[in-house]
């Protein structure tokens, strides 16, 4: 028997569910415990990987093979280091697909002859070619792709149904990333109002981390301090960080959530709070809301006119969530009873009714690959501007969708007007090099006083000037009459201003007082000289 498959490729786990006949629509158990697995992959000592529960098994004794989160690392050049070695995030995700397709095969019988994948809403070209990659290196011939709060839309439109014309506004908080979207319901299925928002780095894994940081402010930073080179404190280290992961979902339903911690230096057990928890994710949660009053924007309707908000994701059953966004937007907020299953439930039934259940689904794949080229190879060519000179339209970041239509670029070449352009200011030389290339500046020639001349009162106002010009030499300055020419220069002493009895002026005042030497008064100014200078001795 034929039978439809939809599969949800997350950053914590991994869901899978079967529609047979276009009727039925089921998960599949894929973990041991659970229905969904573990996102975690496993690098053995022979080199092959291991995916699931079976890679989580050994995480806490190799936490150095290990790998969490890959799918945040899809389109990061950086490889992820895997037990000492470089592996991509495509060839990693690639396993995790190829897993769950042999094991659904298996169970089946036959393979499925429908497969669809969900993505985040806000990845651009760039990371769906590259996610369309990861299929084919699985397996998969040009499978179809669609948003995840398109499938969970789809979802809840079979279950509880969603009347054409009603709007529904969906709030998408999973492990890794956040989605918000805006739908609008059609007679056979849903349909994507605007522009959807999101953040690729938001979700249930930051909010594990909060918790670890609240453990190990309390334990004194036991944790952060542990060695990453002894095997054993990285065995203890995983298991505190799974320990927080259960005490973030226990808060979920209780008030309070105790956390061992047993460290090879102290063992001991902190106590987190539902008010401590909360205080720590309302500032990332507020700018959710904050993103999805932009979809809203985006898709021309106020809050009013929603039926409800759907809260898809593991981490939408935290109480904080449904209030805040109950309270910014005013409208009902509805739960699934199954957060985590709604979204590959809602691309099995895609895949089983093919893309008339959402509109523009063939529009969500902006290219047809054949064979496995690179993105690159794949890349949508930027068109021209309207103009004459065929320039190319500016290129649109990796994570952004180009708009449509493409607008017409404000600056192009030829349509940019004649501008005069003002003169370049010339480069100001350094001292050295204006010394080197005008010459020194010269140096001021003053003579000695003689004995008799009326002193005068030095100017107040030329004193801080006198400081900053330079001083001349001693060789600028002969030795007074019958003075030893071989005898130390006299020490100089900076002009002070007088304040004692009021001096006789003199006939003129100076600019530049000079400081007092053998024969004259410590306050006289010297009087410009108007001889040759005199040689320096050598």
């Amino acid at each position: 028997m034929s039978y439809s498959l939809g599969i949800d490729l997350g950053t914590t786990f991994v869901a899978a569910a079967i529609s047979r006949d276009g009727q039925r629509v089921e998960m599949v158990p894929l973990g041991d415990r659970t229905v969904t697995e573990p996102s975690v992959v496993l690098r053995r000592d022979d080199g092959s990987l291991a995916v699931g529960d079976a890679a989580a098994r050994q995480a806490g004794s190799r936490p150095g093979d290990v790998a969490w989160g890959v799918k945040r690392r899809l389109g990061d050049p950086t490889p992820v280091a895997l037990g000492g070695e470089a592996r991509p995030a495509g060839e990693l995700l690639a396993a995790m697909l190829r897993d769950v397709l042999a094991r659904i095969t298996a169970e089946e019988g036959e393979p499925p002859s429908r497969v669809v994948l969900t993505h985040p809403a806000n990845w651009g070209p760039y990371r769906r070619g590259l996610f369309e990659d990861v299929a084919a290196e699985a397996g998969l011939e040009d499978p179809p792709m669609l948003t995840e709060p398109e499938a969970a839309g789809v979802h809840f439109g079979v279950t509880r149904g969603l009347a054409e014309g009603e709007l529904l506004g969906v709030y998408d908080l999973g492990g890794g990333t956040f989605d918000a979207a805006v739908l609008r319901g059609r007679a056979a299925g849903v349909e994507i109002l605007g522009a959807p928002e999101g953040m690729e780095h938001l979700g249930g894994v930051d909010f594990d981390e909060a918790v670890l940081g609240r453990v190990d402010q309390a334990c004194g930073g036991a944790v952060s301090e542990l060695d990453a080179h002894d095997s054993r404190a990285r065995a203890a280290a995983a298991r505190v960080r799974q320990d927080c992961v259960v005490a973030k979902e226990t808060l979920s339903v209780d008030d309070r959530a105790n956390v061992p911690v047993l460290l090879p230096t102290r063992q001991e057990e902190v106590t987190v709070t539902r008010d401590e928890f909360e205080a720590m994710i309302r500032a990332p949660l507020t700018s959710t809301v904050d993103a999805l009053r932009r979809a809203l924007e985006s898709a021309g309707v106020g809050a009013d006119a929603l039926t409800a908000v759907l809260l898809v994701g593991g981490s939408s059953r935290i109480p904080l969530v449904a209030r805040m966004v109950g309270e910014a937007l005013g409208c009902r907020t509805v739960v699934d009873s199954h957060p985590k299953h709604a979204v590959a439930l809602g691309a099995a039934v895609v895949a089983a009714r093919g893309s008339a259940a959402v509109g523009g689904l063939a529009a969500a794949r902006p290219w047809a690959p054949t064979g496995r080229p690179g993105p690159r190879a794949r890349r949508r060519p930027r068109p021209p501007c309207r103009s004459t000179c065929l320039s190319p339209m500016p290129r649109t970041p990796p994570s952004c969708t180009p708009p449509t239509p493409w607008p017409r670029p404000a600056r192009c070449p030829a349509t940019r007007p004649p501008s005069v352009r003002p003169p370049r200011r010339r480069r100001r030389l350094p001292r050295r090099d204006r010394d080197r290339v005008a010459g020194p500046a010269p140096r001021p020639v003053r003579a000695p006083r003689r004995p008799g001349d009326p002193p005068v009162r030095p100017d107040l106002r030329a004193v801080s000037t006198a400081a900053t010009t330079r001083a001349p030499s001693r060789a600028a300055t002969p030795a007074p009459t019958g003075a030893d020419p071989r005898a130390p220069a006299p020490a100089r002493r900076c002009p002070r201003p007088d304040t004692g009895p009021r001096p006789t002026p003199g006939p003129a005042r100076l600019a530049h007082p000079a400081p007092s030497g053998p024969g004259r008064s410590p306050r006289e100014p010297r009087l410009p000289d108007r001889s040759p200078p005199t040689p320096r001795r050598s």
